[in-house]
């Protein structure tokens, strides 16, 4: 498994390709994570941060954040924070 593991899908948003991340670690604009989970394998730069639908630059650990997704996602699906050498 690559990068280290930031948090857990609770909610996905079909409408609107936004899932709820639980976190665990750290994350903000511009990190590169990796979304698994059963039915979802995928990389993806984060775009977009919020929390009670403010935009947000960082969010640590026991926050709750909203955040869009390039596919569908279902939870429990794990967040990776990936490093500059696993974001390729």
């Amino acid at each position: 498994m690559s990068g280290t593991k930031i948090g857990t899908v609770t909610h996905y948003y079909d409408r609107i390709m936004v899932a709820v991340i639980q976190l665990t670690g750290e994350i903000k604009l511009g990190d590169e994570i990796h979304i698994l989970g059963r039915s979802v394998d995928f990389k993806q730069k984060v775009t977009s941060l919020q929390v009670e639908h403010q935009s947000i630059q960082r969010a640590g650990p026991g926050q709750e954040v909203a955040l869009q997704v390039i596919r569908p996602v279902r939870p429990p699906a794990s967040v990776f924070l990936l490093d500059a050498e696993e974001a390729v």
